[in-house]
């Protein structure tokens, strides 16, 4: 799921209010077993249309679906209490939890999955995940294309039981399942009308009880939920409320965000939140796009150039503070597949001019207008891009214009948006190269926004997705990782972390590897 958005917004909030200093003194009551948490707010709750982390952190509690990543990140029952896999690997039969209810009571039935899918498919959504998530069911592109409303791929057997059929066997369907876009929705509650998500009938952990945009918004558990029921009484999500930092020290939230503005801080041993500090690791990876089809980045000598141009290792250290890996390649540490061995295109300035001269265009004057498109709104772009646009101008004399897109719709719109250049971030859904290689640069693919094509590695894609042998699958993806950066279908630039400050009394707050904290497991012990 796209990624980057969040942190812009973040690094341009930060940087507007860094100057404000940080209270001490006292801190003010606490409401008793809530939790109070600093965010920006979801773009949307409908998970048929969710398509970045920040909306999927809410959406995760709120709904659920057939199956759920577990801690180790694999596909485990959820609505679905058990399932069987065909002997051709291309037919799932989910048997469905006895009493398992929307908020409202109604009890679920595979009915609801069915309308759920395809309604997700139906052009008249406008999912731009449904295509990615739902496409290896059998009939799903008839659905999206507008041909058909019933998805052949889905047969409700009884209300309990629900056969569903894809177009080959991939070892990652599962995995798909797990994703908003395969949650379950009630059709009633849907035909309420457009603005339907603002009073969601889910099926999750927590109901929504309070959503004011920009301000407030607050969970409290859903009493009937199915699995084990949240051990807090209620979420309150302070929406831009102010620095995190500020509010976190006095008092007013429980767990905050630490960017590099605040990072020398909070790693001080002597310091005061050294203890209180957590880190994750995130299957994620930051990098900037090339739009392949339009110069002069339809050259692989351009795009080599700008790769080679940029000192990843400068801008960590000194603008990031360490806080990020430094990528070479696309698969991030920890996932299946990452292949330590990968040759990146390193920092080289003469390597980087000498690509320019063998280029079409023979000299950096002969290129035309740069643009990179970003999220962001009033001219302020974060400092990590400000770096990056200054190495190109430095190392290849080459200038380079900013285009921002309002945060709110940079996710959404990329696509038809995007300039020569593009910002982007990318955190697994799944623990599969799959969702990475394929998902960002196959051919079509709905998230290739900088329209990247191979023919060859498009088959050899297809050829992974298929192949049952995992350590085979695995070094396939490793090659093609290894193709697409010497072909340098985008400039990686660092793998993420997340740093965060916990309250003391804030118990079994933990982030996954996609950057969401498991809410129903969290507790406070005064």
């Amino acid at each position: 799921m796209t990624k980057v958005w969040q942190l812009t917004l973040l690094l341009i909030l930060l940087s507007a209010l860094v100057a404000v200093p940080l209270a001490t003194g006292c801190q003010p009551a606490r409401e008793q077993a809530a939790l109070n948490l600093w965010d920006t707010g979801p773009i949307t709750l409908d998970p048929a249309i969710s398509g970045e982390m920040t909306s999927h952190t809410y959406i995760m509690q709120i709904f659920s679906g057939l199956v759920r990543l577990d801690e180790g990140s694999k596909p485990a029952p959820d609505i679905a209490e058990s399932w069987q896999r065909s002997n051709d690997g291309k037919t799932y039969t989910f048997y469905l939890r006895e009493g398992v209810r929307f908020h409202d009571g109604r009890e679920v039935t595979a009915q609801d999955f069915k309308y759920s899918w395809e309604r997700a498919c139906s052009p008249d959504t406008g999912s731009q995940t449904a295509a990615t998530y739902l496409g290896d069911i059998v009939g799903v592109n008839n659905v999206l294309e507008g041909k058909t409303t019933e998805i052949k791929g889905v047969e409700v057997i009884n209300d309990r039981t629900l056969k569903v059929t894809i177009d080959a066997p991939k070892a990652y369907f599962l995995a798909k399942l797990t994703y908003p876009t395969a949650f379950v929705v009630d059709k009633a509650n849907v035909e309420l009308g457009k603005e339907w998500y603002h009073t969601p009938n889910g099926t999750g952990p927590f109901e929504l009880d309070k959503w004011q945009e920009d301000q407030l918004l607050v969970l409290e558990p859903n009493e009937a939920y199915y699995l084990e029921p949240a051990k807090i009484d209620r979420i309150v999500f302070h929406l831009l409320a102010g620095v995190p930092m500020a509010m976190y020290e006095m008092g007013e939230i429980d767990v905050a965000p630490v960017h590099q503005y605040h990072v020398d801080r909070v790693t001080d041993e002597s310091g005061p939140f050294y203890e209180e500090l957590a880190i994750f690791p995130e299957l994620s990876l930051f990098y900037i796009g090339f739009n392949t089809q339009k110069p002069p980045f339809d050259d692989v000598n351009i795009r080599q150039a700008f790769c080679h141009a940029v000192n990843k290792e400068r801008i960590i250290r000194i603008i990031l503070k360490g806080m990020m890996a430094k990528a070479d390649g696309i698969l991030p540490p920890n996932m299946p597949g990452y292949n330590e061995s990968l040759h990146g295109l390193n920092y080289d300035i003469a390597k980087a001019k000498s690509l320019i001269a063998a280029s079409k265009y023979g000299s950096a004057a002969n290129l035309p207008p740069i643009t990179i498109t970003t999220s962001g709104w009033g001219g302020n772009i974060p400092e990590y891009l400000g770096a990056i646009i200054q190495d190109w101008q430095q190392n290849l004399n080459v200038e380079v214009a900013v285009r921002q897109l309002e945060p709110q719709i940079f996710p959404y719109h990329l696509k038809e948006e995007t300039d020569e250049m593009f910002m982007s971030g990318w955190i697994a859904d799944y623990p599969d190269p799959q969702d990475f290689l394929d998902i960002l640069f196959h051919s079509g693919a709905e998230y290739n926004y900088g329209d990247y094509t191979n023919p060859d590695l498009d088959a050899l894609l297809d050829q992974a997705a298929v192949e049952p042998d995992t350590p085979t699958r695995l070094t396939m993806y490793q090659q093609i990782e290894q193709a697409m950066i010497d072909e340098a279908a985008c400039l990686p630039l660092w793998f993420g972390t997340s740093y965060i400050l916990v309250k003391p009394y804030v118990k079994n707050y933990r982030l996954d590897a996609q950057g969401i904290p498991r809410l129903s497991e969290v507790y406070i012990q005064d």
